[in-house]
């Protein structure tokens, strides 16, 4: 069976606080599914893609939970490992109420002992599913901790040399890496190896200098990337081929519930918009879309919107498509 896409890291519970404050004062956390590339892979497969997955959950309730979501959205799971006596990794997400600044807290890799997502093997993924995709897309997330960073950039590296598109989205998190320059060096490494590359202006700041996007994209060309997208949040995005074409779109407004999963939704619109072979613009108007809105629900796949609720969203804001 062919895929559109396969999504390959992490994968986790995330406790998102039902109400702003601190994690102090917060009463009530919702149970969600998180994991930034399977948040992506789940959109995916809502707007019509053949999706797949290669991750692993703990031998637990938490990562049987994960995988029944993956099945109920249409995700092959044959590729789901579940580490006999680890657990599900696990975060808390809150808003600070002075500033509604969404953080997280991860219990993980390096804080805790190794959890099921940080410890997917070489031996855990198979080339020949893998070879499979059209695209691969990972996050800069899972190259935090090893051994999943060596057996993802292997894959990645094999990926790429049968012709597989690489996707790359840092999914900077500060908590799960041991410094700043260990970081910016394992992204360059990944970078070398993408042809598509996405970023948050929090995400091109730190890794570039600049939350300029034509700057970023100038930056980022020079690893050999072939489509760089910036996201920035209620202004908008931005995307850019190395052939030159760009295109810059206004965010569609909507009232914002919780932004946890925007730009993972956003990253689905554009890889279903590429695999569809659809022009830039196109592109960039369905990632804003389905990015605008995730943020209308909490969690970061309960909005996320299936091929008939996106025409409708487009409908109701003067834009009339056939997905």
């Amino acid at each position: 069976m062919s895929l559109d896409l396969i999504g390959m890291g992490e994968i986790l519970i995330d406790f998102v606080g039902t109400e702003y404050g601190s994690y102090a004062d917060v009463r009530l956390f919702q149970k969600c599914f998180g994991g930034a590339p399977m948040n992506t892979i789940v959109g995916a497969a809502r707007l019509g893609l053949k999706t797949g997955v290669v991750t692993a959950v703990g031998e637990d309730p938490f990562g049987s939970f994960l995988i029944r979501e993956l099945k109920d959205n249409g995700v092959d799971v044959s590729h789901v490992k579940i580490k006999k006596g680890m657990r599900t990794t696990i975060s808390f997400v809150a808003n600070e109420p002075e500033t509604g600044e969404r953080t997280f807290i991860f219990y993980r890799k390096p804080w805790v002992a190794g959890t099921a997502d940080s410890s997917l093997s070489v031996e855990d993924i198979d080339m020949d599913y893998i070879s499979r995709a059209k695209i691969l897309h990972i996050s800069g997330f899972a190259l935090s901790q090893n051994p999943s960073r060596k057996a993802i950039l292997d894959a990645v590296k094999r990926a790429r040399s049968l012709g597989i598109r690489i996707s790359f989205d840092p999914t900077l998190r500060l908590d799960v890496w041991r410094s700043a320059e260990t970081i910016r060096r394992i992204y360059g490494k990944a970078l070398r190896l993408s042809n598509i590359a996405t970023f948050s202006l929090e995400e091109a700041a730190f890794i570039f200098g600049t939350e300029n996007p034509e700057k970023v994209a100038k930056k980022v060309f020079k690893y050999g990337v072939e489509i760089v997208g910036v996201k920035m949040g209620s202004k908008g995005a931005f995307l850019q081929m190395k052939t030159g074409e760009k295109e810059q779109l206004p965010a569609f407004k909507v009232k914002a519930v919780d932004t946890t999963g925007a730009g993972d939704g956003w990253n689905a619109g554009l890889l279903t918009g590429l695999v569809k072979e659809w022009d830039l613009h196109m592109c960039l108007l369905v990632a804003n879309a389905v990015g605008a809105l995730v943020v209308t629900k909490r969690g970061a796949i309960t909005a996320l919107p299936y091929k008939h609720e996106l025409e409708k969203f487009l409908k109701i804001n003067g834009i009339e498509i056939l997905l």
